[in-house]
């Protein structure tokens, strides 16, 4: 989950030896894969928390249609002591006790991809997910194909902005560096996040930049630090920190923004670009229950159930027809469920206009040498050096 621990850096295939992976997927492998398995009538499911309701009712329901037994654990905080913790036994070749695992698009979740440890996804038993998926949530950068992952939820990074404090309206991302705002702005501590923003500035694409642009980038980012115009560098206080009006404005996730349910905190995707990231399901090569894994998988892209779980996470779902089902759901309501669903259906942080979503890029797959180039540059910014 992107707001519980940064997306990271994406490794390119050049930058990680592999056993066994391949950039490309052929049908060969996935029959190969598939061949000979079959249901067994459970799954174990890893997830991060606030994921799923505190009922487990997406989950009850699942069970009740299909008669397959979910077992669903929190156990995911953050992608790097994740892999730290999967990456012995899948390197073994041996079981990690789950079947199915969401992973966000960042360096751990390529290295799986590249060291093969993730299962060839058959999209033929995905009918579903071909049908309901939107089209910006399918083939992304990070996965060519959907070859190993389908989206669970994605998140935009964006500004948040106090209107209490704050008596223009915020559509750019140079008022984060305007000096009328000095000690009042807010950037983001993570490099791959704050470097995103500087190159935006620069009217640079992430995802086509070079180290030129990087250098270039970060040049601006130290002189709005050495400006003083940042309050602080952060992590996930930020939501505290603009609520309150310590900061009048800053760099924010989406979904933090949602859940504020503040009338004066307001969320923009810059006219320059903002960064959209997802949270995937996917399921490891070792998984002892892969078709159960798959079924669920599918079953979650049918829109009728993934209206539930949207209106738990409060982030993006990558099924577009959930809005409709959830405005007509709004329409049948009364008193505060029927302001909560209409909020929710409406809401551009949940649903974003084709407009928000044209502005909207992935993170730079990196090689190596480039990710340390890249940690070089712009790590030492938000550390005061």
């Amino acid at each position: 989950m992107m707001g519980a621990a940064g997306a990271g850096l994406a490794l390119s295939a050049c930058g990680v030896q592999g056993q066994g992976g391949k950039e490309k997927v052929s049908r060969t492998d996935v029959q190969e894969f598939w061949a000979g398995k079959a249901e067994k009538g459970s799954l174990n499911w890893a997830n991060w928390p606030g994921y799923m309701q505190d009922d487990r009712a997406t989950i009850k329901a699942f069970e009740k249609e299909t008669g397959i037994k979910v077992t669903y654990k929190e156990v995911i905080q953050e992608m790097g002591p994740w892999f730290g913790k999967i990456q012995a036994p899948l390197s073994a070749g041996q079981s990690i006790g789950f079947d199915l695992m969401v992973m966000t698009n960042g360096i751990q979740l390529e290295q799986c991809r590249q060291l093969g440890y993730l299962a060839p996804l058959d999209l033929a038993k995905l009918p579903n997910f071909q049908k309901n998926a939107g089209e910006s949530f399918k083939n992304p950068s990070y996965d060519p194909g959907n070859a190993h992952t389908i989206p669970y939820e994605s998140g935009v990074t964006g500004i948040a902005y106090n209107t209490k404090y704050v008596d223009e309206e915020i559509t750019s991302i140079a008022q984060l560096f305007d000096a009328r705002y000095k000690g009042k702005v807010g950037m983001m501590a993570d490099s791959q996040e704050l470097g995103n923003f500087g190159m935006f500035l620069l009217g640079v694409d992430p995802e086509k930049s070079t180290k030129a642009d990087w250098e270039k980038a970060a040049a601006k980012l130290r002189e709005q630090r050495d400006k003083g115009i940042v309050r602080k560098y952060y992590s996930q206080d930020y939501v505290d920190a603009v609520s309150k009006g310590d900061v009048w404005m800053t760099m924010a996730w989406s979904g933090d923004v949602y859940s504020l349910t503040s009338p004066d905190v307001k969320f923009v995707v810059p006219g320059e670009g903002g960064t959209i990231w997802t949270d995937n399901l996917c399921i490891p090569k070792t998984a002892e229950n892969p078709v159960d894994a798959l079924t669920l998988m599918d079953w979650l892209y049918v829109p009728e159930n993934n209206v539930p779980l949207t209106e738990f996470i409060n982030y993006m779902p990558p099924i577009p027809s959930t809005q409709e089902l959830l405005k007509q759901k709004a329409a049948a309501a009364s008193g505060d469920d029927k302001k909560d669903l209409t909020r929710l259906s409406t809401s551009p942080l949940i649903f974003p206009t084709q407009a928000d979503l044209a502005k909207l890029r992935h993170y730079r797959r990196l090689t190596q040498a480039e990710e340390a180039e890249y940690q070089k540059i712009f790590e030492p910014i938000a550390k005061g050096s």
